[in-house]
């Protein structure tokens, strides 16, 4: 299964969500949510991410933001 640029994931060995955000040979290319530096996962590392983990990870991000601990 190739997943489209622009879905969200979670990566299984560290329960990271993260946007695909391309695809180089046989990796998968994501980002976390909120920005920051790409990485380079295999196909079978990640799975979609349900709604419930796509909020939460967004939340997370607001509320950090909020308190001034990412820009």
């Amino acid at each position: 299964m190739t997943l489209p640029i622009g879905a969200y994931v979670v990566e299984i060995r560290t329960g990271r969500v993260a946007r695909v955000m391309g695809h180089e040979g046989p990796y998968i290319q994501v980002r976390p949510l909120g920005g920051g530096r790409e990485w380079d996962v295999e196909p079978d590392g990640v799975r979609e991410a349900t709604s419930a983990e796509r909020l939460s990870a967004a939340t997370a991000h607001v509320n950090a933001r909020s308190r001034g601990e990412v820009p």
